[in-house]
């Protein structure tokens, strides 16, 4: 019989084991939700690929280092996947407006519709550090991110 504290030290890895892989399954099944078919056959993972890869050829390396620095906030396990969901957001709204490249404008107006509300406050705040003004954004961080029309 487990008595003493070798019982509290099973009990609690117990606890800690159940409650990662909790948290691990919950993030998978938003990503398992995320790669299932839409009525139009693809996924949203396949729309963010299909727009990254119609545009890839309008990013140059001012552009591409600007993304690379407003996702430094994001910790770098996430980074990947939050780089892919904004380019494909970015790629959208360069599709949508038939732009022959990414511009400036056009980047930051993607990562704010692509970025969460929730993490508003900190993109309002990486693109202060960045010296850029975000006044003629302001509309874009008021609307929520399933709600702004792309044209």
């Amino acid at each position: 019989m487990l008595s003493g504290w070798f019982l509290w030290f099973i009990l609690f890895w117990v606890v800690v084991l159940v409650t990662l892989m909790a948290i691990g399954g919950f993030f998978m099944f938003r990503k398992f939700l995320k790669a299932l078919p839409k009525n139009d056959g693809k996924s949203d993972l396949d729309w963010e690929e299909y727009y990254v890869d119609q545009t890839i050829h309008l990013w140059n390396d001012e552009q591409k280092a600007l993304l690379n620095e407003l996702v430094t906030p994001v910790p770098d396990l996430f980074r990947p996947v939050a780089k892919q969901k904004i380019a494909g957001k970015i790629g959208q709204l360069a599709l949508d407006e038939k732009a022959t490249s990414i511009t400036r404008e056009l980047l930051i107006r993607g990562y704010i519709i692509a970025t969460p509300k929730r993490d508003h406050k900190f993109l309002r705040k990486k693109l202060a550090e960045l010296g850029i003004d975000v006044t003629p954004y302001n509309k874009f961080f008021e609307l929520s991110q399933d709600r702004v029309k792309t044209t």
